[in-house]
């Protein structure tokens, strides 16, 4: 949470952390800036003292959205330093953060510097600022690390934002559900009219509704079908028509538009029916994921629920990554992961994590089981909070069938 960020800048022996580059995209920068969109800013947070932001006079309004306390490049002396910089802005940039961080008193700080931005021009930038302040330590992974534990736990207003993605999720994955059931198969083949349904027009169909529900899809959408379904991160093809039988292995991942909270979510179905062998992999998928499930609460090690599971799947004759750590089949990626302004983020529950889970935190449980070479696979995943009493809470709600009943 963010009142916890002073103890990890403390832990990390960072004054302060500066976060640069824009909101969109940029995780950080979100943090600080909730509300509003800003092209390109930065914001300091010192120690102990509320976060600063020093923005376009454009878009003062939309930094005031925040929490923060603004300033705008032309308090800084802007015109001054891009004349001294005979117009070139990188330098006009370091030389104005150079200045700030003098006011601030902290030229001969611990300082660490994180952010989305272009990696060519701010490193010259803060190769300048180091050359002209040198007994400044300028610091990267550190200022990083403090925000992503800072990160870890979420407010209330960052677990309702993640709950209503959810919602959101499950009101798409359900439309999809009912639009792929009225559909028919013809020879196998799924069919809208005369026309082959594809994965391509599945997606386009998941981009839409996520629109017009306040969503967006910025990494795509895994719609994975067969031999593509035993690949995790396969997204599947486009032009790939759905078939009867075969497993479809759907994680979708959908964006806030504005706040930029994601949610993630998954099922496998197969169309009409399902073969035998690949009835009875999901069913062992499934009985992973309760065991998962049934093990996140507070204060247990965030490795623990991914040991049960694996003890689960490898009794069961399935490689994991604990048995195998370099296998590419069975069950071949962590449990799970904390979920915010990141898909990916802190913790994560796999093998040697022995950080504790607690009241805050948002994560995934989704075990997997994956066989390129026999044409399926299988993920069942959703997304959980540990709540204030230790419990956890799903945050969405959805069925866990596997056969999708079409016409035939």
């Amino acid at each position: 949470m963010r009142q916890h960020l002073d103890r990890f800048l403390q832990q990390h022996q960072l004054d302060a952390v500066i976060v640069m580059g824009g909101t969109t995209d940029n995780p950080h920068m979100r943090y600080f800036a909730p509300r509003g969109r800003l092209s390109h800013a930065l914001v300091l947070k010192r120690q102990g003292q509320a976060p600063k932001a020093w923005v376009s006079p454009m878009e003062r309004e939309e930094a005031a959205q925040s929490d923060l306390t603004v300033h705008t490049w032309t308090e800084a002396g802007w015109s001054r330093w891009l004349q001294e910089a005979e117009g070139n802005r990188t330098r006009a940039w370091a030389l104005m953060l150079v200045h700030i961080l003098e006011r601030e008193g902290l030229d001969q700080a611990r300082v660490a510097v994180v952010g989305k931005v272009e990696l060519g021009s701010h490193w010259s930038l803060l190769h300048e600022v180091q050359r002209r302040l040198p007994r400044l330590t300028l610091l990267g992974q550190e200022g990083h690390h403090a925000l992503l534990q800072a990160r870890a736990t979420k407010d209330p207003d960052e677990i309702q934002r993640i709950r209503r993605m959810g919602r959101i999720t499950v009101e798409v994955v359900g439309r999809l559900w009912e639009w792929l059931a009225s559909r028919r198969l013809v020879d196998g083949r799924l069919v809208d009219g005369d026309r082959p349904v594809t994965i391509g027009r599945v997606k386009r169909l998941l981009r839409q509704w996520l629109l017009d529900l306040g969503a967006t899809t910025p990494y795509g959408i895994i719609f994975a079908q067969g031999r593509d379904a035993g690949i995790p991160h396969s997204m599947g093809r486009e032009d790939e028509p759905l078939e009867a039988g075969r497993t479809i292995v759907f994680d979708i991942f959908p964006q806030e538009e504005g706040s930029g909270y994601f949610f993630d979510f998954t099922r496998t179905w197969a169309l009409g029916h399902a073969p035998e062998e690949a009835q009875r992999l999901y069913e062992q998928v499934l009985e992973a994921h309760r065991l998962g499930m049934a093990h996140i609460r507070a204060g247990v090690a965030c490795q623990d629920p991914y040991h049960r599971v694996c003890d689960y799947l490898e009794a069961r004759g399935h490689s994991t990554l604990r048995s195998h750590p370099d296998t590419q089949v069975g069950f071949a990626h962590s449990l799970g992961h904390g979920l915010g302004l990141d898909i990916h983020e802190a913790p994560t529950l796999r093998n040697g994590v022995t950080q504790p889970l607690e009241p805050g935190m948002v994560v995934t449980v989704e075990p997997g089981l994956y066989y390129p070479e026999q044409g399926m696979g299988f993920r069942v995943e959703d997304t959980v909070l540990v709540r204030e009493d230790g419990a956890a809470e799903p945050l969405a709600d959805f069925p866990y069938d596997f056969v999708l009943p079409v016409r035939g």
